[in-house]
């Protein structure tokens, strides 16, 4: 499965027709099943039995039972890749934003010749659509405007049923390319409880096969677990240079929150903001051993059910 999703990755084309899946199961699931069906569906698919709601216990029943009963409006402000932009602004961190170059509504707005040579795109409104352009004259982007037309014409909160991303307007940001001293761009990514970081998890060569996800606690020791794959102790990851003021920022920015994953790069010892997400993996408890769900889970205090 590793190797046919690297292949799928490695080629727009293939990866194009991987979309348009999409869009068959997004109209099945749609008209067959309703969210509890689907969630649980989707559950047990990975650990062959579905989630308990009247007593959640695990972060991933957790997870699942917020999404059925708890709302919070913030959840799609912030979760969109464009308005958290304004939202960081009014907190007073317009410092921690990357340089926007453009925002798209339509694909006919998106003029590859008025661009510098090396940009990001990114769908605001979901998780995963990318683009990380390098040189754009080396770019096929007859292929690419058409991943960018689908991004623009369908979402991505029906496979989970994460109901924030279907209240965000699609659109298309343009930013700045940022590379840190590794050549590429590592994620920090604070877990963050009540508005209280308890560890992070780092990405190491995404998007390549030598991809590690590593988790660490807040004096930057090695955790025993993964998720989605196994930790790997062989992998040596300096701890960055702006590491104490992250996990400032990231207690600061999870506060209204029971949950959420506030993520960073540094790039030039330079902060920037990733993303807020509420559901990492659709929730789903994919710990590698999987007897991290229930102790990450011991860590979410659920909120009073107001769905």
């Amino acid at each position: 499965m590793r190797v046919l999703t690297d292949l799928k990755n490695d080629n727009p084309y293939l990866k194009y027709l991987w979309l348009l899946s999409l869009e068959r199961r997004e109209k099945r699931e749609l008209a067959n099943f309703s969210d509890v069906e689907c969630i649980n569906n989707l559950y047990y698919s990975y650990v062959h039995k579905y989630p308990n709601y009247d007593n959640p216990v695990g972060f991933g029943e957790k997870m699942q039972w917020m999404k059925l009963h708890y709302r919070n409006e913030l959840m799609p402000v912030v979760g969109d890749k464009y308005t958290v932009r304004k939202y960081l602004e009014e907190l007073g961190h317009p410092e921690l934003l990357n340089e926007l170059i453009a925002v798209y509504d339509s694909i006919e707005q998106f003029e590859v010749d008025k661009l510098p040579k090396q940009f990001v795109l990114k769908a605001t409104h979901s998780s995963g659509w990318n683009l990380v352009v390098k040189d754009k004259d080396k770019v096929n982007w007859r292929i690419w405007k058409k991943h960018m037309q689908f991004w623009l014409t369908h979402g991505i909160e029906w496979n989970g049923r994460e109901w924030h991303y279907g209240e965000m307007t699609p659109r298309i940001v343009c930013e700045k390319y940022l590379e840190d001293k590794s050549g590429g761009l590592m994620d920090y990514k604070f877990f963050c409880f009540d508005g209280e970081p308890k560890f992070l998890q780092v990405n190491v060569d995404r998007g390549l096969s030598t991809a590690t996800q590593n988790y660490y606690d807040l004096d930057w020791k090695l955790i025993p677990f993964g998720k989605s794959q196994p930790h790997n102790p062989n992998v040596k990851v300096e701890c960055p240079s702006q590491f104490q003021h992250m996990i400032q920022l990231a207690k600061e920015l999870s506060q209204p929150f029971p949950y959420v994953r506030v993520d960073f790069y540094e790039a030039n010892d330079k902060i920037y903001f990733g993303e807020f997400t509420f559901f990492p993996c659709s929730g789903m408890p994919d710990f590698i051993p999987i007897e991290y769900d229930k102790i990450v889970g011991d860590m979410l205090k659920l909120p009073k059910a107001n769905h």
